[in-house]
């Protein structure tokens, strides 16, 4: 059995490569594999239990399996005795290169290790960068895959999550506020415009209709042209929360004519200059 173990299948100046070590480089990759196999099955557990999605732990379950493949792949360089330190020293010229070539790599890298211990954004997130609200999908150790509203999956470099100002809607784990606005007619009833709009928000089934986030009517102004009203609310629909504003706007519509209520148009005075002789 030694024998074969000892066998030498490839031998180059000071290389060898015998069948010890190849069991060797298949044994570690097996258990690796098998440690993140069990890893995950354990945190999946956990997040079914949970009876919800937890994007911290995919998180850290994403940042696990980086750590255990690094560890694997250094041993099974040392079972197949091949010297890092060598390659390095030999190679530093090289990757000195390379990393002035590639900073901004090597800086999404570094993000994207931030972003997985710090867990300040997470999978099934939804965030807004660079003005537009996404929900993060995947996060590794370079890029993060999200999905835009209009269904488009987009590539973000992390450190777009580092350096920008990246509002996170889904952080506090709360309802979040939004406004809806509305303007009217200056010959308009208030107190019929303020009942009907609060009429039409309690109506729909995404809008939360009780205790401290119950919505409310706001008069913010006298405009040009109008009564300009804003409708408060809170909501837990945050990703498609544009369809929601889009069927009180519908609601909204419906209940104005009913009530002979006036969205006026914006209004304009032309004054005709005569010519000078």
């Amino acid at each position: 059995m030694n024998d074969i173990l000892n066998l030498e299948l490839i031998s180059i100046d000071t290389f060898r490569l015998t069948v010890w070590n190849l069991v060797s480089v298949a044994i570690i990759f097996v258990s690796a594999y098998l440690l993140v196999k069990l890893i995950t099955t354990v945190l999946s557990r956990t997040m079914r239990t949970k009876g919800r999605y937890d994007g911290r732990l995919q998180s850290i379950l994403q940042l696990i399996k980086y750590i255990i493949w690094i560890f694997a792949l250094s041993f099974i360089l040392k079972a197949l005795s091949v010297d890092v330190t060598f390659l390095i020293a030999s190679s530093a010229a090289l990757l000195v290169g390379v990393g002035l070539g590639l900073q901004n790599v090597f800086k999404d890298f570094i993000c994207g290790i931030i972003i997985l211990i710090e867990g300040t954004v997470k999978v099934e997130d939804i965030v807004e960068v660079d003005g537009i609200v996404v929900k993060v999908k995947e996060i590794s150790l370079r890029t993060s895959h999200v999905v835009s509203r209009e269904d488009k999956v987009l590539i973000i470099p992390n450190h777009k999550f580092i350096e920008d100002n990246v509002t996170n809607w889904t952080h506090n784990r709360t309802p979040t506020r939004f406004e809806l606005a509305v303007s009217v007619d200056y010959s308009s009833d208030t107190k019929l415009v303020e009942k009907t709009l609060l009429e039409c928000v309690q109506k729909s089934t995404e809008v939360i209709n009780e205790g401290r986030y119950a919505p409310f009517i706001r008069f913010s102004d006298f405009g040009d042209s109008a009564l300009l009203f804003n409708i408060i609310f809170w909501s837990n629909n945050l990703f498609r929360i544009e369809n929601t504003k889009s069927a009180l706007r519908f609601e909204i519509t419906e209940a104005f004519r009913a009530n002979n209520i006036t969205i006026p148009f914006p209004q304009r005075v032309l004054h005709k200059v005569k010519d000078k002789d």
